[in-house]
């Protein structure tokens, strides 16, 4: 096949989301303090995100060095599953972080623990399904015009993962509204009982309110065109709205470290160890709650 510069920027995409999600998962693994249910979840993002960007790999290495119907099949299995436990980790991150704020007294319990676990098991158990349709039977290799933006997919398994994206978003944007209101809340309270002046809290509250506004737009601006783009096209559609959306869907993975992990002072702390080759000292450690990071 000839060299397509869309495939070779895609796999540079990759090869630069598995290097920034591989830290990620190896700091979170072998740092034994790092098994709170927020590190458990931002360790689930990281790892559908590495995930993300091995198959983006994988992809370009099969397509254009060893062309098999049956192991495309299993890359975009492995692709449709990555990018759908990325979108539903993030969905759990954001549910962590607003039940650490409407039940702060009782988040730090058992009952977190457990509950944690179950949304893992349920992400994962849903995208590895949803991935799982194509080598199952679910594409169109046997019938063209039943494919959809992106081949094998069928039209209709995509307006299924579009539809789960929009859905997604949202919730996502119910919980982060029903998040600010608390952030505003609780400034507030704080701003009176300490006999704050209003710029403190007015400062305070803005600045944890640009945070979630970061959060929820880059996740907006990166999956809503190709999930709108996937509910609207079909398998006649130029392949070049294809990619120009499907590209920035793939930097939420590249972004994603970076707003969830790299920003967390824990991890920070742990990667500068790691750097200054004082991995072997323990460094002061304080869990934090998920509304902290």
């Amino acid at each position: 096949l000839a060299l397509n510069p869309w495939d070779v920027v895609l796999c540079i995409s990759g090869t630069i989301i598995s290097c920034e999600n591989a830290i990620v998962v190896v700091v979170i693994f072998y740092t034994p303090a790092f098994r709170a249910p927020m590190f458990l979840l931002i360790g689930s993002l990281a790892t559908a995100d590495l995930l993300a960007g091995v198959g983006l790999i994988l992809h370009f290495a099969f397509v254009y060095f060893i062309p098999s119907e049956a192991v495309n099949l299993l890359t975009v299995g492995l692709l449709v599953t990555s990018f759908t436990a990325s979108v539903s980790s993030l969905l759990t991150i954001t549910i962590d972080r607003y039940l650490s704020l409407y039940n702060a007294l009782t988040y730090y319990s058992e009952r977190t623990v457990t509950r944690t676990y179950i949304m893992l098991i349920l992400t994962w158990g849903a995208s590895i399904c949803y991935g799982l349709l194509p080598v199952m039977g679910w594409n169109c290799l046997k019938e063209p015009s039943a494919c959809s933006i992106v081949k094998p997919l069928t039209k209709n398994h995509l307006i299924i993962l579009s539809a789960s994206f929009l859905t997604v978003f949202a919730v996502m944007l119910q919980l982060y509204v029903q998040i600010c209101r608390i952030v505003c809340r609780h400034a507030h309270q704080i701003a009176v009982q300490r006999h704050f002046l209003a710029s403190s809290h007015y400062v305070t509250t803005r600045k944890g309110i640009a945070t979630l506004a970061v959060m929820l737009g880059t996740f907006a601006s990166c999956w809503l065109p190709f999930a709108v783009y996937g509910l609207l096209g079909d398998c006649s559609s130029p392949a070049l709205y294809t990619y120009a959306t499907l590209l920035p869907a793939t930097y939420n993975s590249m972004l994603n470290p970076i707003i969830y992990a790299f920003r967390n002072q824990e991890i920070q702390k742990m990667l500068w160890a790691v750097c200054c080759g004082c991995f072997s000292s323990m460094l002061p450690f304080r869990s934090r709650s998920p509304s902290d990071v």
